[in-house]
């Protein structure tokens, strides 16, 4: 058999296990695990790991109206610079990505510019919730978004009955931004101007937790499946944990690898982000609970600021930092230094996307499945340089980390994203697809 491409040497992480053998790709998608024969273009793996492709599911590429901190093209390029395949963009821009025009203007936006498939999130709003089950549907929708606090405008949604109504509009899984704004609004007299590491003071563990609760019942009384973002405290792992039935979750990269004893001195504004880098007792108490199989996904949270944006005072500063690129290489260096397994990282990384979301073709190396792979050389020692970054903001708070584990190729339905650092010829970015959007 001829195939487009053949990857051939290299350790493939298959759903049952590691294997040796060579992947045959035709017309995008995997035809053959052990492949023989010629390829148009085949590609020496040996030495390496072959992941099934990464899936970030919370990034800001900011487009439209605010490209001077990032747009579709550049995030995306910063996704597949750090072995990222596909992306699920949040609905915070300018405007609000809250409609159908809106949706699909950021899919025409998108093409022939994103390097990485991708989809986008609609975001619930005090006034559209009427029209969110027509809207989930639409092709390239990763689902519902809610901020019940953290945001501006329209997009904040904190009362019951207005989150009760967004839970009864749809059926598909419900993205939430979990921190409560009556708390946040009655605490903000905890922030002490000039000092960034009074942020987690501000939004406290409780905030957190209460929201969390809050929107577990909702979702209950809904009969709604809910998907909690960026977690950040060990007893909000543990309520999730008992409702498993209802609700999956994630955690960040950032979260599970910077302190706040030491980053907000360290680094202070650019540490800053919602909900908030916590203590080294909240890190432990987020990798007791990702080891015992709570969160169901790790995403970047990318949400890129310009360094003269970060530099005003807190709190006037903007929360949020860079994450898309260096996702993979800090977990492959949590890997490295044995706080969790390679089978761990795949779970967290696609397979559990594909789970949680109903993605059609992805998630995993098999035949029939899109060619999404993340090559990855699991014994490189290598140092995060300002050079090495792609989003347009230019800063990353791990610059200057030296990491063991780094992402050598990005193929994206059989066609070369990344190679060793450079771009591939041209950005092939397609919308994702979901069984629910497909089959109804």
């Amino acid at each position: 058999m001829t195939y487009d491409l053949k990857l051939s040497g290299g350790t493939v992480h298959l759903p049952g296990g590691p294997v040796e053998a060579d992947i045959g790709v035709w017309g995008g998608r995997i035809v053959a695990i052990g492949a023989s024969g010629d390829a148009g273009r085949t590609i020496d793996c040996t030495g390496l790991d072959i992941l099934p492709g990464v899936i970030d599911t919370q990034v800001h590429f900011r487009e439209p109206g605010l490209v001077h901190k990032e747009d579709l093209e550049s995030g995306a390029r910063a996704a597949v610079m750090g072995g990222v395949t596909a992306v699920f963009e949040m609905p915070n821009t300018k405007p609000n990505t809250d409609s159908a025009d809106a949706i699909a203007d950021k899919l025409a936006r998108a093409r022939n510019r994103m390097w990485c498939d991708h989809a986008f999130y609609v975001g619930a709003t005090n006034h559209n919730a009427a029209d969110l089950a027509e809207l989930e549907r639409l092709p390239g929708t990763a689902g519902v978004k809610i901020f019940m606090g953290a945001s501006t405008g329209d997009l904040l949604v904190s009362e019951d009955s207005r989150l009760a109504a967004v839970l009864a509009s749809g059926h598909r899984r419900v993205a939430i931004h979990a921190e409560d704004e009556a708390r946040m609004q009655a605490r903000a007299g905890e922030r002490i101007p000039g000092d960034p590491a009074s942020h987690p003071v501000w939004r406290d563990d409780e905030s957190a937790l209460i929201a969390t609760r809050r929107i577990l019942g909702l979702a209950r009384a809904a009969r709604r499946r809910i998907h909690v973002l960026h977690v950040t405290t060990p007893a909000e792992l543990a309520l999730l944990g008992e409702n498993k039935d209802i609700a999956s979750c994630e955690v960040t990269p950032q979260h599970l690898t910077l302190a706040g004893e030491e980053a907000y001195p360290r680094l202070g504004t650019l540490a800053q982000m919602n909900p908030p880098i916590r203590s080294g007792a909240h890190r432990d108490g987020l990798w007791h609970w990702l080891n015992q199989g709570v969160p169901d996904v790790i995403g970047s949270d990318h949400a890129p600021h310009t360094l003269e944006e970060k530099a005003k005072p807190y709190p006037d500063s903007p929360s949020g930092m860079p994450g898309v690129q260096t996702l993979l290489p800090l977990l492959l260096d949590h890997v490295a230094h044995g706080r969790m397994t390679l089978q761990r990282l795949i779970e967290l990384t696609s397979a559990g996307a594909q789970r949680i979301f109903g993605i059609v073709g992805k998630g995993r190396i098999a035949v029939g499945y899109d060619a999404d792979f993340s090559i990855v050389d699991r014994k490189k020692n290598w140092t995060v340089t300002e050079d090495w970054l792609a989003s347009r903001s230019g800063w990353s708070p791990f610059t200057g980390m030296t990491l063991t584990g780094k992402p050598i190729g990005t193929i994206v339905r059989g066609q070369v994203a990344m190679w060793e650092d450079a771009l591939g010829d041209a950005a092939m970015g397609e919308p994702i697809r979901f069984e629910a959007v497909e089959f109804g």
